[in-house]
């Protein structure tokens, strides 16, 4: 009580007294004691998730309103994780708001465990939030990995490099420690014989990249994150097998139809048609 008062700006018997009131109103314990510590109970942890979404959809209305009020077509929010965001989104988005100057676009990095639940999001599938009733999923593509080298090691020679190629290597990370694309390669590494040794620990792809280019190492990521690379390094197809992520969009049911939609999805798909051809290697 006394850390959730601190937290919220009320005194510890405010707060008391509106846990009590909600208990009576709902029926439920909501609290339980653990020791000398006053705990929220699971049905408490299920009444705040929910009301999470409910208040989410109540800022959605109000938001509704005041493009109504302002002239405008209504807001479409969009999700995406970051390779994407640096990729695919801003093309997309400028072509819906250039078709659609009336909408406003409501744009979010959706990564990690999260609530939030766009109403179109790019994600990478079986690894995000399970798709539930609300939304529509469809698949994308499968993308591929590659391996990021410098062009002076011996490894740029290649246009094409096995995996196990890169077994005595020294590793850069680009992941957390529990992320879904970092266990692609893990997976990977395992069927081609080998644990990868890390040199050095990045959670994300760019940093990654700059590590290469600094001659620390080589780093395996996502064809979206290989993109803009610096001078000095390359990008080259991992065989032997190869990683790949699946990335999917999913769309909620209420907003299917909805042309701005529609396009938006249309051009997600354009996009990935391009990601799904072979790339030059660079």
């Amino acid at each position: 009580m006394h850390g959730a008062a601190t937290t919220l700006g009320y005194t510890p018997s405010a707060i008391s007294q509106q846990v009590s009131a909600l208990q009576r109103a709902t029926g439920l314990a909501l609290t339980a004691r653990d020791g000398r510590r006053i705990v929220p109970t699971a049905a408490a942890r299920q009444l705040a998730d929910e009301a999470d979404r409910v208040f989410e959809a109540l800022a959605g209305l109000d938001l509704l309103v005041a493009d109504l009020r302002a002239g405008r077509d209504g807001t479409l929010t969009v999700g995406y994780f970051a390779s994407a965001g640096s990729t695919w989104v801003p093309p997309v988005i400028a072509t819906v708001t250039k078709e659609y100057p009336r909408l406003r676009l409501d744009l979010r990095l959706v990564e990690g465990a999260t609530t939030y639940q766009p109403d179109v999001e790019i994600f990478v599938e079986g690894v995000s939030q399970t798709t539930t009733p609300e939304f529509g999923a469809r698949h994308l593509v499968e993308e591929p990995y590659y391996v990021v080298v410098r062009r002076d090691s011996d490894l740029a020679v290649h246009d094409r490099i096995p995996l196990s190629l890169l077994a005595g290597e020294a590793w850069i990370d680009n992941d957390v420690t529990r992320g879904p694309c970092r266990q692609v390669v893990l997976n990977a590494c395992s069927a081609a014989g080998f644990t990868p040794t890390f040199r050095v620990e990045t959670h994300d792809y760019a940093s990654a990249v700059q590590f290469v280019a600094e001659n620390l190492g080589i780093t395996v990521l996502p064809r979206l994150g290989a993109q803009g690379l610096p001078p000095s390094t390359r990008a080259i197809p991992v065989v032997d097998p190869t990683p790949t992520r699946r990335i999917g969009v999913r769309v909620r049911k209420t907003v299917a139809r909805n042309p701005a939609a529609v396009r938006l999805v249309e051009l997600l798909e354009a996009q990935a048609g391009v990601l799904s051809e072979p790339a030059p290697t660079r």
